[in-house]
């Protein structure tokens, strides 16, 4: 079950406890003649993300709507389509700031129920990805609320997501995902929810996709992945409002990279190939190199060594046309290197570990902030175990572990214990010792 945020959100604003809305409730269902006796638990239930049965969620309705002296549907509470996680992209954008905000809200709260939901699978998940790529478009973004908003507000996204993606590059998602997150709720809110022309409401909405697609990264590095997958579809609603088809293609780069990693590799290629589509001329090179890179692994991983050689062609083509200067802020997390680490490791993928090497060695000699490095070190570990280099595998781990002090990922800690255990089954001389320098990485509970 998802945590109904939205549902929760209402009660907030409606200033109702648990124990208020079921007894509002019932009383209401008392003049439709029905006899419920709901009590605290079961709103709290409901707000865990159980559906209640009957006519309860039109009282639900009822009640809020009565409170908060505005029609309230279904859809508003959470409860529009059983057995489902409401869709951020099925209500007008105005319904959707709500939305997206009543998130922000609740994962500001630290809700539990968030960061233990996994992510959706099959439709529920392919079909934002349809809704960004095709008809209808957001004719008018204007809106009208309490707040005008100008582009200095625009400055304060644009410099909150650089310095919120910075601190997630040095200290890691864990440590970073708490600060975007009251930021969204109270400075990025208020904002979405101001009055402001087409023109500035498209870019108003642009930043605020690029800053939530940095929550998203952080929720997947805090191994979030039901909540990242959330912020990723809240992102890509908001570049299509922005008309900027650049940024939703890097948000769907994101959903390729979750999709790698929980090894649903049909649709990592889907996606990467929805966004090269949809895209086209707004695909910058450097976007291209990884999306092409990233198919390239998912296609070694279902064994079609064709198409994954293919497709590391076109991401080796693309990332010589990469200019310093000339990518968008979102794409710089595609540095020297980068390419060259995803391509060892489709190439390992193929059981080819001579080219492997010769990748991951070329992204090790190419200069990358620490967060980077740390994974280019633990691939090139891998596959000089593989080949029975483990002088050398040592080598890398140490500097590995170094490297990743004081960084709080869950991500890169599952590196780490990946590296470690191979270095202790492989038994070779300073396993031990290195071994030790990755505990000490490890110890500090996050």
């Amino acid at each position: 079950m998802q945590p109904n945020v939205l549902l929760d959100a209402l009660l907030a604003e409606a200033g109702m406890s648990h124990a208020g809305l079921a007894a509002y409730v019932n009383q209401a269902g008392r003049i439709r003649g029905l006899a419920l006796r709901y009590e605290h638990t079961a709103v709290a239930r409901w707000l865990k993300g159980q559906r209640p049965r009957g006519q309860v969620p039109d009282l639900i309705c009822e009640v809020l709507g009565g409170r908060l002296e505005r029609p309230v549907g279904l859809d508003d509470i959470g409860l529009g389509v059983p057995g489902l996680p409401a869709a951020p992209h099925a209500s007008p954008l105005s319904g959707f700031v709500d939305r997206a905000a009543a998130l922000w809200r609740a994962d500001g709260q630290a809700r539990p129920q968030l960061l233990t939901a996994g992510a959706v699978t099959g439709t529920p998940a392919v079909i934002p990805v349809w809704e960004w790529e095709n008809p209808p478009e957001d004719a008018d973004v204007s809106r009208e609320g309490p707040d005008r908003i100008g582009p200095e507000h625009i400055e304060i996204l644009r410099a909150a997501r650089a310095h919120y993606e910075l601190m997630y590059r040095r200290a890691g998602g864990v440590a970073t995902r708490d600060r975007i997150v009251r930021f969204l709720g109270s400075e990025t809110a208020p904002m979405l929810r101001g009055s402001y022309p087409d023109a500035l409401g498209r870019r108003l909405h642009r930043a605020t996709g690029s800053l939530v697609a940095v929550a998203g990264i952080c929720a997947y590095d805090s191994d979030a992945h039901g909540l990242a997958q959330r912020y990723f579809h809240q992102a890509l609603r908001l570049a299509k409002a922005s008309g900027d088809r650049g940024l939703g293609a890097y948000v769907i780069a994101l959903l390729v990279n979750q999709s790698l990693h929980l090894r649903e590799y049909r649709q990592a290629v889907a996606f990467a190939e929805a966004a090269l589509r949809a895209a086209g001329r707004d695909t910058t090179p450097a976007l291209a190199a990884d999306l092409y890179a990233m198919q390239a692994k998912a296609y070694a991983q279902l064994g079609d060594a064709r198409a994954a050689l293919a497709c590391i062609r076109h991401a080796e083509a693309a990332a010589e046309r990469i200019r310093p200067g000339a990518e968008p802020d979102e794409t710089g997390y595609v540095q020297p290197g980068l390419v060259n680490v995803q391509v060892a490791e489709a190439l390992l993928g193929l059981g080819d570990l001579a080219g492997a090497h010769e990748q991951a060695a070329a992204a090790v000699r190419t200069p990358a902030h620490d967060r980077g490095r740390v994974h280019r070190l633990a691939m090139l570990c891998e596959i000089q175990l593989r080949q029975g280099e483990a002088d050398r595998a040592v080598a890398a781990a140490a500097e590995m572990a170094e490297r990743a002090k004081g960084m709080e990922s869950l991500r890169l800690r599952d590196r780490l214990r990946a590296v470690r255990e191979r270095l202790l089954t492989s038994g070779c001389s300073g396993a031990e010792e290195t071994a030790q320098l990755i505990d000490g990485a490890l110890r500090v509970p996050l």
